[in-house]
């Protein structure tokens, strides 16, 4: 590449920082990634790739990487209050998903694939984070918090739901939090259960439990998840309060529910937070950015938090390679991309938030609805999945 088309800082290297940063330097940016951890998150829970972000993948060569890692869920099963069984079906049957096209991978192994795709050209950061963002006619001026302070033509958020970014630039994250009526902690912890390639969903009215066991692991994934009506701010940074409010919210349950209470006091893995989305009324300010969750959450209930980071990476650094006039190309990324992230988001409503009802009738409904689904992988997936066609990557500067 003989011409630099501009210097990016990207804030987060999770999902969507080093897909966007991927893009901007096969468009001929020079990319910064700053991260506040010491370095690369690994292991973490599944997460799937499937629909338009698949042909994402295949452009940027790492699909194969990816089936490699699949990891290949096949049976989930719904157990009662006492742990009896009332159905066992197909992942994809209740996810929406296409067998033998939707890879399932762990997250740490995404986010590694990504970075060995990006760690040759782009400039990482790790240990590090933006304390301050001070715009002008010619850039935007960084104070890092480690105190160092440089210039970038552009910025770009890809530093998740509780985006600092989007707090710089924005406000506070309240303005666009939508709550969806559930907390979660999720932790790993020893499989004693026998569990492979398989879920196991165990519900109350208002209350879930799951373990969720990938091949050949020692360690199965554990999730607790609760209705609760207003989202527990004061708990995002006192993991004690949230192992003790789990703690008392499941007391006196049974299944394997003591087991993994047990855990979450023990895991040094806990992750706490709300079940939530975000809405933003725009995606950008003047030279400043925002992808993937930190723009556009749809929560663990849609499954597609995942593909709509690698999307949104892919249409935002294709819209600035195209033009040269930052608030154009940002008008852009967000006209094409935001009906399709609109449409995923709505998927809350379809099915999958039934996974967890607050009822007792609901919950009847719900154990209804499972028992009509087939074990068998369905044929066809979601049509929000691919409602978006990926357009060329080959574009020339405006």
């Amino acid at each position: 590449m003989n011409t630099v088309k501009g210097t990016v800082l990207v804030s987060g290297a999770s999902i969507a920082g080093p897909a966007v940063a991927f893009w901007l330097r096969r468009h001929g940016f020079s990319v910064t990634v700053v991260e506040k951890a010491h370095g690369l998150r690994d292991g973490g829970y599944p997460i799937d790739v499937r629909g338009t972000a698949l042909e994402v993948a295949r452009r940027m060569g790492i699909l194969p990487r990816l089936r490699e890692a699949h990891i290949e869920t096949r049976l989930l099963t719904f157990v009662d209050a006492e742990g009896h069984e009332v159905a066992a079906v197909h992942p994809q049957a209740v996810i929406g998903g296409v067998e033998g096209s939707d890879v399932e991978v762990r997250r740490g192994d995404l986010a590694e694939i990504l970075y060995e795709a990006t760690r040759d050209d782009v400039e990482y950061l790790f240990g590090d984070s933006i304390e301050a963002l001070a715009e002008h006619e010619h850039g935007v001026d960084v104070t890092f918090r480690g105190g160092t302070r440089r210039g970038f033509d552009l910025v770009v958020g890809a530093d998740g739901l509780h985006s600092r970014t989007r707090e710089l630039v924005f406000g506070p994250e309240y303005q666009f939090h939508r709550y969806l009526g559930y907390c979660f902690a999720g932790f790993t912890m020893p499989n004693e259960f026998g569990l492979s390639r398989e879920g196991v969903l165990w519900n109350k009215p208002g209350r879930g439990a799951a373990l969720y066991a990938v091949k050949g692991s020692e360690r199965v994934h554990g999730f607790l998840v609760a209705a609760r009506p207003e989202p527990p701010y004061e708990l995002f940074r006192d993991p004690q309060a949230q192992r003790d409010v789990v703690a008392e919210t499941f007391a006196g349950d049974g299944w394997k529910i003591p087991a993994m209470i047990t855990a979450l006091r023990e895991a040094d893995d806990l992750f706490f937070d709300a079940v939530s989305q975000i809405h933003l009324p725009r995606w950008s300010q003047g030279r400043i950015g925002l992808v993937g969750d930190a723009a556009y959450a749809p929560s663990f209930l849609t499954g597609q938090g995942t593909s709509l980071a690698l999307v949104g990476a892919y249409m935002l650094a294709r819209s600035l390679a195209a033009d040269r006039d930052h608030a154009a190309a940002f008008a852009a990324y967000e006209g094409e991309t935001r009906p399709f992230v609109e449409l995923n988001q709505a998927q809350v409503g379809v099915g999958d938030a039934a996974l967890f009802p607050v009822t007792a009738e609901a919950l009847a409904r719900r154990t209804e609805l499972l028992r009509g689904l087939s074990a068998s992988a369905p044929e066809t997936g979601r049509p929000a999945h691919t409602a978006l066609t990926l357009p060329d990557a080959v574009v020339s500067g405006g």
